[in-house]
């Protein structure tokens, strides 16, 4: 009943708290929550290590080891995430009958919405790989090779998840040299998956366009997929609804042309011109001078009829 309860402010810095953690119209970046587990070490210290780095500044971690079975018993790690107001999470552990194991997920409404269970086959760390890095709090391109993300929806579903995991805030534009790192995973025939990190360094290629070369920095990881929780397709329905402010409604008889320029079409009814008032408008009278040369005109015109009317006599 604890963690049901509702909570009151007693502060206002409590109640700014509180307001923040409620559901946003525009969320920003989620934050990842790193845990150890009875026994955590080797390979599975190092990668949970190698996550921070890549997820800075979106972090936080607890040194403390927990006596924690999420897929028996997930409360305990619901109830450390809601604390830490984050929404996702990684746990580190290992033991003799799965060794090297990393488990990482998210939350929907203070509960576990996917867990995936990852094990550690082969692992490089980013301190192994004796080259230049790129710097800290860089947006990550991410690309996922092969058919295969598709074929499962326990796939679909971790391929969304690591989206979940590297995404930073979002951006309307970018520019050629602000892409920087890379993260490839590739799903193979055997079900494993390999992540694998690249710098992107631009050539000079002779042309107005340079030349991309990718160089490996670490981490490099090889995955194998042991057990998996998913959530019903209508509750992940529900987790990704968008509010109905954020909806982009189609507008009737406007739309942009190719250089971003609205365009808008008026309809107007028919023009009754026959009855329109023209006379006593000083917009469409005349002035003196065009007075007195239509009177010029009226003479000119009448003397020639006359002399034309005495000629045919």
């Amino acid at each position: 009943m604890s963690l049901l309860r509702i909570r009151k402010p007693k502060t206002r810095k409590g109640k700014k708290v509180l307001l923040a953690r409620e559901p946003q119209l525009i969320e920003a970046a989620r934050s990842m929550l790193f845990v150890d587990g009875r026994k955590c070490g080797g390979n599975v210290r190092l990668c949970m290590k190698d996550l921070q780095q890549l997820k800075k500044p979106l972090v936080k971690v607890l040194h403390r080891k927990n006596d924690i079975t999420p897929f028996d018993d997930p409360s305990s790690l619901e109830f450390l995430t809601m604390k830490n107001d984050t929404a996702l999470f990684t746990f580190g552990s290992t033991s003799k009958k799965r060794p090297d194991n990393i488990l990482i997920g998210r939350i929907f409404e203070n509960e576990v919405l996917d867990m995936f269970e990852l094990g550690i086959k082969r692992y490089q760390a980013i301190a192994e790989f004796k080259n230049e890095k790129i710097g800290s709090c860089v947006k990550p391109c991410l690309v996922f090779n092969g058919p295969k993300w598709a074929q499962t929806e326990e796939l679909r579903r971790l391929r969304n998840l690591f989206i979940d995991m590297f995404q930073r805030e979002k951006v309307d534009s970018i520019r050629l040299q602000g892409v920087e790192h890379v993260l490839s995973f590739t799903v193979t025939d055997d079900m494993n998956v390999l992540m694998r990190s690249y710098k992107i360094l631009l050539k000079k290629s002779g042309q107005k366009t340079p030349r991309i070369e990718l160089e490996e920095i670490g981490p490099s990881a090889d995955f194998s997929i042991r057990r998996t929780k998913i959530a019903s397709e209508d509750l992940y329905k529900l987790s990704r609804k968008q509010p109905k402010q954020l909806k982009v409604t189609k507008k009737k008889n406007i739309s942009t042309d190719a250089l971003g320029n609205t365009k808008g079409r008026v309809h107007l009814g028919k023009q009754q011109t026959g009855s329109i008032q023209t006379r006593r408008v000083k917009a469409l009278k005349k002035t003196p001078e065009e007075k007195r040369s239509d009177r010029q005109k009226k003479k000119v015109a009448l003397k020639a009829a006359a002399a034309e009317a005495l000629a045919a006599e």
